[in-house]
């Protein structure tokens, strides 16, 4: 009896898992394809943005 509970215990935990994946797979398309439309509606915005970025990542890690 006791392994029959353990085992239905690991298959919900398998697929409590699966579930948040997809969930998470799901929620990261929709923001890159948020992100995707964002930019071609405003591409100044967006390099804007990656160059303040850059900037930023280039100064506080100084490759020299």
């Amino acid at each position: 009896m006791a392994s029959s509970t353990e085992e239905f215990v690991v298959q919900q935990s398998q697929n409590e898992t699966q579930v948040r994946t997809e969930d998470l797979a799901e929620t990261a398309k929709s923001a890159f394809d948020h992100f995707r439309e964002y930019g071609r509606e405003r591409p100044e915005i967006l390099a804007l943005w990656c160059f303040g970025i850059g900037f930023v990542l280039g100064w506080k890690l100084k490759p020299w």
